[in-house]
């Protein structure tokens, strides 16, 4: 198997552009320096046959000019807008599994190709993260040369005993990209990093690395900085870099954020898995003296413990509960029940990093860390019952998914690595309870009626030992006379670990395919930040994950959209479903993974912000396209206060939830045009994240006596056939329109200089500058500049050939603004030209008949599933017993349909049923049956939208139902009575 990439997706590109839009106006340039102090004869002796000197990136904007990017740049993208540039560190935020490593490496290239900038420095805080990363730079080699007309860059993983690397990294005029872990670098006194050294000519590492003043890449910041003052971000600082960009999931201190696509838009835009909770919770057990320690706190002098009891009620029930206890407390008297008798609380201790709690309980006691528990239900049995429900839910997956060529992958994270698997004293692995547990259970499923096919002349005994493994972080040392491997738990950040991440990390594909028999993967702590596998589609939680903020961490190993044996991405929740089978209910994992994200990330659920319209698109009288603004964003918030939807702090009222679900909104006239932007930005505010319930799923079938009826064949034969695009252009059209565009773009500015005027004062605290004020700006004009070329430069970015190319420029009246900063020309006459491309993409594009078709058996082949919450259920005129919808107007539509009498049948279509398209594939809703009064038959395929004014659809939707209209009026052209296509926002419009 080889991974592919998709090189156009959209949230990937706009992360991509909002950092290189920082540096608008940056001229292509780079810096020389002398990197070693060796004598010729030393430098000949060690093999440096060059003449000494590095190569380095160069700023060459001012930071007024750089603020000014960045707040272009935050208002753009509906981010709060800083007024002033504290530093040049800026923020990514991206969602895990959304591709966040493949955005920044990308970053890396395009930067290269629009500034020249050509050192790169990435930190991670784990050997786990450094080799997934590393993993991913070889895995995109192919795919990123292919991108960038084969640009030379080189890649390594630094190595202190390898510093000749950190000489080449110097030295190289190409693109050099060094991977490095924060351990490796933050240890000033005893790193070779600090140290004179003549593998690199004399110089210390660090100030070879610090006079190329690299673009530092901080991956999971939050663990690399070590707080505000912590040795990573010190070390980061002694690089001196000439900016350092930040990406992360869970920032914990967000400088310049440039870009944002949190928890909830992953989830709203399906770009990571739908999260389902399976939760085992006990009910009727409370016949022992249950204890749990939730935490322990200390404040004021005073150390309490609060921990979950089971207390009596005053009707003579019983509730769990969490309370808070000290030393000495009676549980008796706590939770009023006689089971309690004789337990207290002893020794209660805060001590960072050794927090515990002593029960005292007749005839002994026990020390409880945060999140233990002491007389539960038997936790054997309970996580029996969770090995079960994970096996089952991974054989459901696997019978559906195998034959569409999808490996499917479950993950335990256990309590203990013992529990999994152990040592005798000559060394020999035995199998820990959980292994046995597993191998029983999976032997059971296995022959089970229902999974039989999946298991066909297997030998069960031998299976079951294969499809399982263990991934911990190992050591290796000699007992009884042999090597052996001990486990043990570390956070995967030391030499030790690196055999084990090599085989988590550059064994993916070979993990992927269906040859290899590991389906089920055990682990403690190891399979944390840094693993991911997009075929994981379950993970169960053999430990307590509700006292530790790992929720977010532990889900995300399986966020990942999954991908079949071609490995191609494959899209949609109807596939990509992830079920997390947890010892807590569906209501409680949903609530707290909610108050993680908020602590994590800042959203605040159920508030609407004043600047949260601001990135609302635009489309002005001449087709141009801009974001509504901040000013405008804050006089609709005052809007939506003033009719009573909001409070004073943002916070949504129930009167909003009611106008959005009744479509009575009031908005002004002014903001109408954007209604359908505005309506949704409101939903996601009023709505929750939805984490749906594994018991509320359900298997959808068709209804025989639709599918099978003679007028739903008539009606599929009309919309089922395939075909394919080509584009065709008609150059004298493009011409004319990139000329005219780039003819009518503002002026191309020149570069500035900034005056600044400063106090120097002397002191015994040393040089400081004091009362530094901005006292003018002035353009100059340079002379003699370095032209590059501009033809070739043009080339490259839009794929035009020279001659077009240099049409275009003479035609569009501008070509003499090249001098004056030929590098802020050729970025925007380079937007303009894909701009207008993109435009007559659409326009020209022919649709061809393939001869091919979706055959109608595929409805029933094929297994729909979906949620009860979004599902009308028991749908009389519809091919399947239930409508799976994705909006309320889609909701509204099919209860219409399902009362007007001129609705024969309808059928809302399947994931599968797609068009391909040039800005990915399209699928439409539904393909609808009427019958007029007459007893004609009409037959439509329908796209539904709130509202269905070109100037109100994004772009890309704008464009996909231009070339969903084309096709479906291609393949009409065999038929009397053709379906046709139309775009709605409601039932009553197909009637109009």
């Amino acid at each position: 198997m080889k991974l592919h990439f998709e090189p156009d997706l959209d949230f990937q590109l706009t992360a991509i552009e909002s950092v290189c839009d920082l540096f608008r106006g940056q001229e292509l340039c780079r810096t020389e320096f002398t990197v070693t102090r060796l004598t010729p004869e030393r430098r000949l002796e060690y093999g440096y046959d060059d003449e000494g000197l590095g190569v380095g990136n160069r700023l060459t904007l001012l930071d007024d000019e750089i603020l000014e990017n960045l707040q272009a740049v935050q208002l753009r993208n509906g981010l709060p807008v800083d007024s002033a540039l504290a530093s040049k560190d800026f923020t990514v935020e991206m969602e895990t599994g959304t591709g966040k490593t493949y955005v920044y490496l990308r970053t890396i290239l395009e930067l290269n190709r629009r500034y020249g900038f050509t050192k790169f420095v990435i930190v991670v805080p784990s050997v786990a993260i450094k080799e997934g990363v590393y993993k991913t730079l070889q895995i995109t080699e192919d795919h990123f040369r292919g991108l960038y007309a084969g640009v030379p860059f080189e890649y390594f993983l630094y190595d202190s005993r390898k510093l000749g690397q950190v000489r080449n990294f110097a030295t190289s005029s190409h693109i050099q990209i060094m991977v490095v872990t924060v351990g490796a670098i933050n240890k000033k006194d005893v790193n070779n990093l600090y140290k004179d050294s003549e593998k690199t000519g004399g110089e210390r590492p660090i100030d070879l690395i610090r006079a190329t003043r690299p673009v530092l890449i901080v991956d999971e910041p939050q663990s690399v900085d070590g707080g505000l003052k912590g040795k990573g971000r010190e070390a980061l600082g002694k690089m001196e870099p000439l900016c350092t960009l930040r990406y992360s999931a869970t920032h914990v201190d967000r400088y310049h954020m440039v870009y944002r696509l949190d928890a909830v838009d992953a989830y709203e835009r399906r770009l990571v898995k739908q999260i389902e909770v399976a939760s085992a919770t006990v009910e009727a057990g409370h016949n022992r003296p249950y204890v749990r320690l939730v935490e322990v706190r200390a404040r004021g002098g005073d150390i309490a413990a609060r921990v979950e009891l089971d207390v009596g009620t005053p009707r003579g029930g019983v509730r769990r509960a969490t309370v808070t206890v000290h030393d000495g407390d009676d549980l008796q008297q706590t939770t009023g029940r006689e089971l309690y008798a004789n337990h207290t609380i002893g020794e209660i201790s805060a001590e960072p990093g050794n927090e515990f709690m002593e029960l005292r309980y007749p005839g002994s006691e026990q020390f409880l860390a945060p999140g233990e528990a002491f007389g539960d239900v038997d936790s054997t049995a309970l996580h029996r019952q969770m090995i079960r429900r994970t096996i089952r839910e991974h054989l459901d997956k696997e019978k559906r998914l195998r034959p569409r060529g999808i490996k499917v992958l479950s993950l335990f994270f256990v309590d203990q690595v013992a529990r999994y698997r152990q040592y005798d004293e000559e060394g020999n692995p035995i199998k820990g309870e959980y292994a046995r547990i597993f191998e029983e259970e999976f032997r059971r499923a296995a022959r089970q009626p229902a999974y039989r096919e999946l298991f066909d002349h297997s030998d069960l005994e031998d299976l079951a030992a294969r499809v399982h493994n263990g991934y911990f972080s190992i050591d290796r040392k000699r007992v009884a006379g042999k090597t052996v491997e001990v486990f043990k738990d570390t956070r995967g950040d030391s030499r030790a670990d690196d055999d084990t991440y090599a085989l988590i990390m550059r064994d993916k594909e070979r993990l992927l395919s269906l040859e290899e028999p590991l389906r089920f993967i055990f682990s403690h702590s190891a399979l944390r930040e840094g693993w991911d596998n997009p075929n994981v589609f379950q993970i169960c939680a053999l430990r307590d994950i509700r006292t530790e903020r790992e929720r977010r961490q532990t889900i995300g190993r399986g966020l990942r959209l999954c991908v079949d044996q071609t490995g191609h991405r494959i899209r949609g929740f109807d596939t990509n479903i992830l079920t997390v089978v947890a010892m807590e209910s569906y209501e409680d994992f949903a609530k707290n993974l909610q108050r993680e994200i908020e602590e994590d990330t800042g959203i605040r659920f159920g508030v609407v912000e004043r600047h949260r319209f601001a990135t609302i698109p635009v489309r002005d009288l001449d087709g141009s396209e801009r974001p509504l603004g901040v000013e405008p964003s804050e006089e609709l918030w005052r809007h939506l206060h003033g009719k009573g939807y909001i409070a004073g702090n943002g916070k949504v009222e129930d009167t909003l939830r009611t106008a959005l679900k009744e479509g009575t909104l009031e908005l002004p006239p002014e903001f109408e045009p954007q209604r359908e932007q505005i309506e949704a930005v409101l939903r996601k505010a009023a709505g929750r994240l939805e984490i749906r319930n594994a018991d509320e799923r359900r298997t959808v079938r068709v209804r025989k006596e639709v599918y099978l009826s003679p007028e739903f064949r008539e009606l599929w034969n009309r919309i089922c056939e395939r075909t394919t695009y080509r584009v065709h252009f008609d150059n004298e059209e493009l011409v004319r329109k990139c000329a005219g565009s780039i003819g009518e773009m503002p002026p191309v500015p020149r570069t500035r200089l900034r005056w600044t005027k400063a106090e120097i004062q002397i002191s015994d605290g040393g040089v400081q500058p004091e009362n530094v004020v901005g006292t003018a700006s002035t353009t100059l004009d340079e002379e003699n500049l370095d032209l590059p070329d501009l033809l070739t430069q043009l080339q490259d970015a839009t794929a035009l050939t020279r001659k077009t190319i240099l049409r275009i420029l003479r035609e569009s009246g501008r070509l003499e603004e090249f001098r004056k900063n030929p590098q802020a020309f050729i970025q925007a006459v380079t937007e303009r030209i894909n701009a207008t491309k993109r435009l007559l993409l659409v326009g020209g594009i022919r649709y061809r008949r393939l001869g091919e078709y979706y055959a109608q058996e595929l409805l029933e082949q094929e297994e729909l599933t979906g949620y009860v919450r979004n599902m009308l259920q028991d749908a009389e005129k519809s091919v399947y017993e239930h409508v799976i919808y994705d909006s309320d107007t889609e909701r509204r539509f099919a209860e219409d349909m399902e009362r007007h009498d001129a609705v024969k049948l309808y059928t809302k279509l399947p994931g599968w049923f797609t068009i391909p398209t040039p800005l990915g594939t399209y699928n439409p809703d539904w393909a609808v049956l009427l019958t007029t009064e007459e007893g004609d038959r009409l037959y439509f395929v329908v796209e539904t939208k709130a509202s269905t004014s070109p100037e109100d659809l994004r772009p890309t939707e704008f464009a996909k139902i231009t070339c969903g209209r084309r096709h479906f009026e291609t393949i009409a052209e065999v038929h009397d009575n053709p379906a046709r296509y139309v775009v709605i926002p409601s039932l009553e419009g197909l009637f109009e």
